[in-house]
């Protein structure tokens, strides 16, 4: 039913028990810069977070106040809805063991009010691999969910390769798509976007649209380094026009390189846990891509800085707790700063 190569499902486990800096670390680019010497007057801030789930959350998390200001300073907040919405799962026993992933209607509410993402100010993408774990119908389901509470989803099939969201005086384009499926192909396609390649999205579809972002779901999870392919296709989509991209999947913090006039952020982690309720420590570490975007008129749609901030999820009771890196202590801090020393060393 899914499309991952044997090799990469057998890696899964060594990978999640001790995640992987191998790789090629050339050309990356610092985790914060400003590229607008003077800067614009007037800007536009978007801030990126990483998968979001209820696996390793039973109630709402708890928040740094850091954080939550960090997030309501935001004029648009994008995420990746991890967890299909639904009251009653169907997949029973996968969702205890937590292969399948569900969340209620009440916890994702919950759970924003205590990060402090308002919901009008919200973006979920709904093109990831465990979308549909629920069903056809707990896929519309969350759907429906999402409207309810106002939260506006890019990379549905329905949306189209490119949904236009506004963001202050900005429109932004967003393309988001997933790479991986975990159930029948023409059955996933039919709900959610797979369209990666950016040649075959409608002509004029960046017609009117000031910043064309990518929100993909790529790479292997658990590498803090991206795959050779996957940063092909960075290039692709940079050589199409695409200035964006915050990338999900791989579970962990990789890298942020810069192609051209591109800035790529290729794996912000994850910002509530979705593998497991206990994980080990350098998969708990998450991070914030805040990027403020011009609205000025001769700069207008272009990035004049980006930072990621990075933050650590640490287990209380039954939920986590979300900690600016700088707030930890003792040993934890000293091997988290390390870690985060290799991902950014280039």
């Amino acid at each position: 039913m899914s499309n991952y190569p044997l090799s990469y499902k057998l890696s899964w486990l060594p990978r999640f028990l001790k995640p992987s800096l191998a790789g090629d670390r050339n050309d990356f680019a610092a985790p914060a810069a400003t590229l607008l010497e003077p800067p614009p007057a007037q800007t536009v801030r978007l801030a990126f977070i990483g998968d979001l789930s209820a696996v390793a959350n039973r109630t709402a998390p708890e928040c740094a106040p850091a954080i939550a200001a960090l997030l309501a300073s935001a004029d648009l907040v994008v995420g990746n809805c991890e967890s299909p919405i639904v009251e009653r799962p169907s997949a029973m026993v996968g969702t205890r063991l937590g292969t399948h992933h569900a969340m209620t209607e009440l916890f994702l509410a919950d759970a924003l009010g205590a990060v402090g993402i308002a919901r009008e100010k919200l973006v979920l993408s709904l093109a990831n691999n465990h979308v549909l774990d629920q069903g056809i119908a707990g896929f519309e389901e969350t759907v429906a969910a999402l409207r309810r509470l106002g939260i506006r989803t890019i990379g549905t099939a329905a949306g189209g390769p490119v949904q236009r969201h506004a963001a202050g005086p900005l429109t932004i384009g967003f393309a988001a798509f997933t790479l991986w499926r975990n159930a029948d192909e023409s059955e996933f396609r039919a709900q959610v976007s797979m369209r990666s390649d950016p040649a075959e999205w409608l002509r004029g579809s960046s017609a009117g649209i000031d910043l064309l972002c990518a929100v993909p779901h790529w790479d292997w999870e658990f590498r803090h380094f991206p795959r050779p392919a996957t940063r092909t296709l960075a290039r692709r989509l940079a050589d199409h026009g695409v200035r964006l991209i915050a990338g999900h999947h791989a579970h962990v913090v990789q890298p942020v390189e810069r192609i051209g006039d591109t800035l790529v952020a290729y794996g912000l982690g994850d910002f509530l846990g979705t593998a497991f309720a206990r994980q080990p420590w350098p998969g708990r570490i998450g991070a914030i891509l805040v990027v403020d975007v011009s609205a000025d008129g001769d700069t207008r749609g272009k990035i004049a800085s980006y930072k990621l901030y990075s933050f650590m999820r640490l287990r209380r009771g039954l939920h986590e707790r979300l900690v600016p890196v700088e707030e930890l202590e003792g040993s934890l801090k000293r091997k988290v700063v390390e870690r985060l020393s290799a991902i950014f060393s280039g």
